[in-house]
């Protein structure tokens, strides 16, 4: 058996997102299966070690996730050759300094979205990685959810004939914290703290739109804060400076509109925490984080207007349920696996950092529309 040991740096993982789907789920989950398999007789085994400013956390961590080593110093793992590759979950404003620094100590680089506050700083990264012959890949999870995977072999099977529009709804209540302790971290609220849910979704769904349905040609946007005031983790009031729902419009390739509300102020009465409403010329799909609906045009119901009497269509009862034909793991976990296998194999991997530039230029776009009150051309980086 050849085993590819990758010493990993885990630099940002103390928190919810960091811990739960990319440690556990992702990185122990790998090693608990007995790392990425390639082929009968050949594995990528991850080896890591947790980063952070926190030692405590990190020594709970550590018990937590029984992986053993782990620094508050990052320039010292940096410095060693063990570890090839360097991963960031840290605050939007931290990533790109520590980004740079991993590059120039030559390691791969895999981090989470946005890769940096502005698109000249993502795209840096891109150049700086890309000059230096390093591999690179963004977190883009949401593209190996069973629910985005159910969509996409919808479409290779020309299931909706013409795609016409995308309706994506995301969000729930997070709550404020003057009575019930708010699920979200304060940073989210304060644009001071590079918060904001435009910076963060519209990061997401650059990618969800560019890799199903076509590139995002323009936007237009309108951002909102809707809740002036929060309590922070120490209990304190504090007011909100970044906008906590976004509603936007886009234009894609192939006369495509698309249309996301985002927010993080509305109540769930939907499938999901997101859905995707596909319509198309021959049917249409809704598609939450799992499972997925359909409705063919030949069971598509033929509706009259007429508020005077109860509805006598029973709408949901038209719609099918999309069989489980796969399995599916963790979204998180399978992005990880690609990209191990990209470093040790350079097996192809596009969503790399330039892909990830893309997602903070569209956030900028979006910001751009809102405040101009104009759609938003999207050129090409």
């Amino acid at each position: 058996m050849i085993t590819h040991t990758i010493g990993i740096i885990m630099n940002g993982v103390t928190g919810r997102m960091g811990t739960n789907q990319h440690l556990l789920r992702s990185i122990v989950a790998i090693i608990e299966q007995g790392g990425v398999k390639i082929s009968a007789d050949e594995i990528i085994m991850p080896d890591p070690i947790l980063v952070g400013r926190n030692k405590a956390k990190l020594e709970a961590l550590g018990k937590q996730s029984g992986i053993t080593k782990f620094t508050t110093d990052l320039d010292s793992v940096l410095a060693n050759p063990h570890f090839q590759i360097y991963f960031d979950a840290q605050v939007t404003g931290r990533r790109a300094p520590a980004v740079k620094k991993a590059i120039l100590a030559g390691k791969h680089i895999y981090c989470e979205k946005p890769t940096g506050t502005t698109t000249e700083e993502a795209l840096e990264l891109y150049d700086l990685a890309t000059a230096a012959g390093l591999k690179n890949g963004v977190v883009q999870d949401k593209l190996w959810l069973p629910g985005m995977l159910k969509l996409k072999r919808l479409m290779e099977n020309d299931f909706f004939g013409k795609i016409l529009s995308v309706r994506g709804e995301f969000g729930y209540w997070v709550f404020e914290g003057h009575s019930i302790p708010a699920q979200r971290p304060s940073w989210n609220y304060r644009k001071e703290d590079d918060g904001g849910i435009i910076v963060d979704m519209l990061c997401h769904w650059r990618y969800v739109l560019d890799n199903l349905f076509g590139k995002v040609k323009a936007v237009s946007c309108l951002g909102a804060t809707h809740i002036p005031e929060r309590i922070d983790e120490n209990g304190k009031p504090y007011t909100c400076t970044a906008d906590d729902a976004c509603y936007a419009t886009f234009e894609l390739e192939g006369d495509v509109i698309a249309q996301f509300n985002s927010s993080w102020t509305v109540r769930v009465r939907r499938d999901d925490l997101l859905t995707l409403q596909v319509d198309g010329t021959k049917g249409s799909a809704v598609a939450g984080l799992r499972e997925c609906y359909t409705q063919h045009y030949g069971n598509t119901p033929k509706p009259v207007w007429n508020p005077d009497i109860a509805q006598p269509i029973p709408f949901f009862d038209g719609w099918s349920k999309v069989p489980e034909q796969e399995n599916f793991d963790n979204a998180f976990k399978a992005q990880w696996e690609l990209f191990l296998k990209h470093v040790v194999k350079d097996t192809p991997f596009p969503w790399n950092l330039k892909a990830g530039a893309r997602g903070v230029q569209l956030a900028e776009k979006g910001i751009e529309s809102w405040e101009k009150r104009q759609w938003v051309t999207i050129d090409e980086l």
